[in-house]
């Protein structure tokens, strides 16, 4: 079967019509996003903490917002990005210092549709936060649809802020 496609002018019309919808669009299909469960809440809600106080004054820390893309609109868990006037657009890749996934039951959608997505569009770096397995994948230099350079790691300090070092413990629940 093949999915019906939509653009983003028709996703932004629909609005409306699935108000209370968790959905996303991705290269143009709409897709139910998981639930957030507790452990889920926890890690987004500490990171976003953790990077609102270290970067308040360098980048925004966006929770769940939309990432424009030519006929996708993904919500990362957490985009950093650089501090512009967002006020007539949401946010694109040249924007993106990196973004967060964090997965629980959404992990193999994450990789298989999220990751190509943004190495395709050149966000820089991923990290996808594996909550079953209590690990973070780093995802760097973007190349097609996929990353040159995956890692995982206990201690996550971005390219962007080499300064900034978060231990793994610190945001797991």
């Amino acid at each position: 079967m093949t999915p019906h496609k939509i653009t983003l002018e028709e996703y932004h019309q629909m609005a409306p019509i699935f108000p209370d919808a968790r959905l996303e669009l991705l290269e143009g299909e709409l897709f139910d996003m998981a639930p957030i469960g507790t452990a889920h809440f926890w890690t987004v809600a500490e990171l976003t903490r953790l990077l609102t106080l270290h970067l308040a004054k360098r980048a925004f820390i966006v929770c769940q917002g939309p990432l424009s893309l030519p006929d996708s609109e993904p919500e990362p868990d957490i985009m950093v990005v650089q501090l512009t006037d967002y006020r007539q657009r949401l946010p694109q890749p040249a924007d993106v210092f990196w973004l967060i996934e964090v997965a629980d039951s959404s992990l193999n959608y994450d990789r298989t549709r999220k990751l190509p997505l943004y190495a395709r569009n050149g966000v820089p770096e991923v990290w996808l936060i594996d909550l079953n397995a209590r690990i973070v994948e780093v995802y760097r230099q973007p190349a097609g649809d996929s990353y040159q350079n995956v890692t995982t790691a206990d201690t996550l300090t971005p390219l962007a802020f080499p300064e900034l070092t978060i231990a793994l413990t610190n945001i797991l629940p």
